[in-house]
């Protein structure tokens, strides 16, 4: 299995890990029987310091990766993820031949975190440095006016390599996606990243696009991100979301738009979650760039949702045996000892 289809997840716990995500309820929502009262797991408050270790070095196909151990890059990089509140120190090693950095989106940091050459923090070939991302909550001003949080979907690229803004390292993988929770936001079972890179999905040759593989009543979380030149639109296959910070809808009284396809343009990022097959049953469905001219040169992949058997109705029943098919561990609950799953 082609490990750079696929982000890989930070869970909780000890010195290495960096994320934070733990669970405040223990039941997961994921292949409950209809009618089944489940007790969804929910992000904590946030206030943690945290710490993580991060590579950038080239990838064995050429292209550039960051990775969370020495020798092991992924395009994307790391899913990144914390709570509101939450500092999180990043310890970056530059395994390249060439200066590289790490930019973050949505997140607080002071100048010498911007990972740009013109603020002098980017890092040279062999060196290390230590990169301070923080957040904050939501709340009142002074002046009365409302701030908003940092909670979202956002994510972090190189800003060095190639040009002044990073163009020559994005083109080759440097990226990956950073969420943000805030207390009580829905945890889910799986998470994939998506993105449309130029006019490709996660760097990927349009024959070998990456496809992802969940289990009818999985809660799907998808992160996606576009870079490049193009302006993109993601459309999913036979599932929906709302168009808001979570990708959820509050309650009834709730009139976020309900939608299946979001114009993308460049650094734009947003997530969202699904229930695997909800109304609509396993099967092979088709994510792609709904640009006629991008799908129809190889814009597209496959979000496979398995019968709890393992096949995939309609795709020769191959299910997670099939080429190019992701499945991600499940989201973790509270973490013990730390490190990551892949």
């Amino acid at each position: 299995m082609d490990r750079r289809s696929f982000h890989r997840r930070l869970l909780a716990g000890g010195a290495v890990a960096a994320t934070g995500v733990t669970s405040l309820s223990i039941a997961s929502a994921s292949n409950a029987a209809p009618g089944t009262a489940v007790t969804l797991r929910t992000a904590p408050a946030g206030g943690q310091i945290r710490h993580l270790k991060l590579f950038a070095e080239k990838t064995a196909d050429g292209l550039m990766g960051y990775g969370l151990e020495k020798g092991k890059p992924s395009v994307p990089g790391p899913l990144i993820e914390i709570n509101e509140g939450d500092t999180l120190h990043i310890e970056f090693e530059n395994l390249l031949d060439v200066p590289a950095s790490v930019h973050p989106h949505g997140v607080d940091y002071d100048i010498d975190s911007d990972g740009t050459r013109m603020s002098g923090s980017h890092v040279a070939p062999g060196a290390t440095r230590t990169y301070t991302w923080r957040t904050h909550t939501p709340g009142r001003r002074p002046d009365g006016t409302w701030r908003p949080g940092s909670a979202g979907y956002w994510h972090y690229h190189d800003h060095v390599v190639g040009t002044d803004h990073g163009t020559g390292g994005i083109r080759k993988g440097l990226y990956g996606a950073l969420v943000v929770r805030r207390k009580g936001d829905v945890l889910p079972d799986r998470q994939f990243t998506i993105v449309f890179n130029d006019m490709t999905i996660n760097n990927r040759p349009a024959a070998e696009p990456p496809d992802f593989l969940a289990t009818v009543g999985d809660r799907v979380e998808v992160v996606m991100i576009t870079h490049g030149e193009y302006y993109h639109t993601f459309h999913l296959h036979g599932h929906r979301w709302a168009d808001n910070r979570t990708g959820l809808l509050a309650g009834p009284e709730d009139v976020s738009r309900v939608i299946d396809n979001k114009i993308t343009g460049p650094a734009d990022s947003f997530g969202f979650q699904v229930v695997a097959g909800e109304h609509v049953g396993a099967g092979a469905w088709m994510y792609h760039c709904h640009v006629q001219s991008h799908s129809d040169m190889g814009m597209a992949g496959l979000f496979l949702v398995a019968k709890p058997d393992g096949t995939v109705p309609g795709h020769d029943g191959h299910g997670a045996h099939h080429a190019g098919a992701v499945r991600e561990e499940p989201a973790a609950g509270p973490a013990s000892g730390g490190g990551h799953r892949h």
